[in-house]
């Protein structure tokens, strides 16, 4: 039986097309439904800021039984902050991409055929020099000269790749000549044997599925396609003809192929909701704690515990956090995940305010639309919102966008009380997430929408502070 991979392209090409978009959040989620079917994730060529650092970290906490492949530039500092951001993932891949037609090396990468042949052995090796698993990605390969592509193949063998994938980037081949494009290569490259040959093809002439069909049944053994694009292979028509015809012709393929479409459908779901008609997406979450730290634990233990949270802390705020931490752990027996997260909220990141509370009214009932008018205050100036929503509290935070004018994420909410009795004091965590990071507010009031939109400003003046202060 001959092995075939598939690896999803979705994350990696989903910006491109304007059907389908994810926010942070669904990214982690898509790839977690990746994970499950059995395919393996390639997050494509990231921009090396802030927010795809966490992206990689973040996928790379959540993928467990396939490999994450993250595409890098030629420039060795790039090549090291990718992987130090992809090293904690079970199965990392550092992948280089270059471009192999005279037309797109000039254009695109505006490099010679001689320059670009150096600069993919050298950005190889030192790739290799970082992780096992390293993937050279042959970009145009169909309208390259061939020798000059069969000789860039043997340079990314010889310095490391143990994969090579060529590219129809044009779309421009039929099934039957892609096949033998890829039975060329195994007549010209006796290296190749000793990697995965690996392929994509654009879908210009709708006949992407076939063309990658006919690759196979010519030797190669991995294909990337997308669950939601249609400009490449298609996850679900790729998968059909495998699960239709792969065991007759002795293939064999890692797919759960019992649930395999419906996620698939769920993804293109993920892709196409609105997560701008309301920042209130979570609904009212209560804490539930299933780990406890105490008085034992160590700065590094709770540090862990921020982390594994999506907070970024700095060593300033992780004593803060820890010192705080202490204190409750030292007047009680156990303190759970809730608490931390609470204390994190309270400690960490305390910056000036922009904008304060100065009132607020909402108007709800089981007959009317819900209302909010928020007014705050930036530097002595006050700002009126006001806002219909689903619920009081959505209302308000949607008031809130209108003064700032920026929506972000709301990443969580959540409410607990902290005394007893009829006027007991109620505690909300907001955590908003912006450009990848997440920051968290606390508020603290015997009105529960009261303390939500402190929770919320808390956070927002937190995000405001960084971003006018990077």
């Amino acid at each position: 039986m001959k092995k075939v991979i598939i690896t999803d392209v979705t994350l990696g090409n989903c910006n491109a097309e304007n059907k389908y978009s994810f926010t942070f959040r669904k990214k982690i989620e898509v790839a977690e439904i990746l994970d499950k079917i059995g395919v393996s994730v390639m997050l494509g060529k990231l921009s090396n800021d802030i927010a795809d650092t966490l992206l990689i970290k973040s996928v790379a906490g959540v993928v467990n039984n396939t490999t994450l492949g993250v595409c890098t530039g030629f420039d060795e500092a790039e090549i090291v902050s990718v992987w130090n951001a992809l090293k904690e993932a079970k199965h990392p891949r550092l992948q280089i991409c270059a471009a192999l037609s005279t037309a797109r090396m000039e254009y695109v990468y505006h490099k010679k055929a001689p320059e670009m042949l150096s600069e993919v052995k050298e950005s190889l090796k030192k790739c290799k020099e970082l992780c096992n698993d390293v993937e050279f990605i042959a970009e145009d390969a169909t309208r390259a000269d061939f020798k000059y592509l069969c000789d860039a193949i043997k340079i990314a063998i010889d310095a490391g790749a143990t994969t090579v994938t060529v590219c129809d980037t044009a779309g421009v081949m039929l099934p039957d000549e892609f096949g033998r494009f890829i039975g060329d290569i195994y007549k010209n490259v006796e290296e190749i044997k000793n990697v995965t040959l690996g392929i994509s093809c654009s879908n210009a002439l709708n006949i992407a599925d076939a063309e990658g069909f006919a690759a196979i049944q010519n030797g190669a053994t991995e294909i990337k396609a997308s669950a939601v694009s249609r400009d490449g292979i298609s996850l679900s028509g790729i998968a059909n003809l495998l699960i239709a015809k792969g065991s007759s012709l002795g293939l064999d393929f890692k797919l759960s192929t019992t649930d395999i479409f419906g996620n698939i459908q769920k993804i293109k779901r993920l892709g196409t909701e609105d997560d701008t008609k309301s920042p209130f997406e979570n609904g009212v979450r209560n804490y539930s704690d299933n780990e406890y730290f105490d008085n034992n634990s160590t700065l590094d233990d709770i540090a862990n515990v921020a982390s594994n949270l999506c907070y970024d802390l700095d060593e300033n705020d992780k004593v803060r956090v820890f010192n705080a931490f202490k204190k409750v752990a030292g007047r009680k027996d156990k303190v759970g995940i809730a608490e931390i997260e609470s204390i994190i909220a309270a400690e960490a990141m305390q910056v000036p305010a922009t904008y304060t509370l100065e009132n607020f009214v909402v108007t709800t009932g089981n007959a009317i639309d819900i209302l909010a008018h928020v007014k705050l205050n930036k530097g002595g100036k006050l700002l009126d919102g006001l806002s219909v929503g689903d619920g009081p509290i959505d209302a308000a935070f949607l008031a809130i966008e209108n003064i700032t004018g920026h929506h972000y994420e709301l990443d969580d909410f959540q409410i607990k009380a902290i005394t007893e009795g009829r006027g007991a004091m109620g505690q909300s965590v907001v955590k908003l997430r912006s450009r990848g990071k997440v920051y968290s507010g606390i508020g603290t009031s015997t009105d529960i929408i009261g303390s939500g939109v402190s929770a919320y400003i808390n956070a927002l003046n937190k995000i405001i502070y960084e971003e006018e202060n990077l």
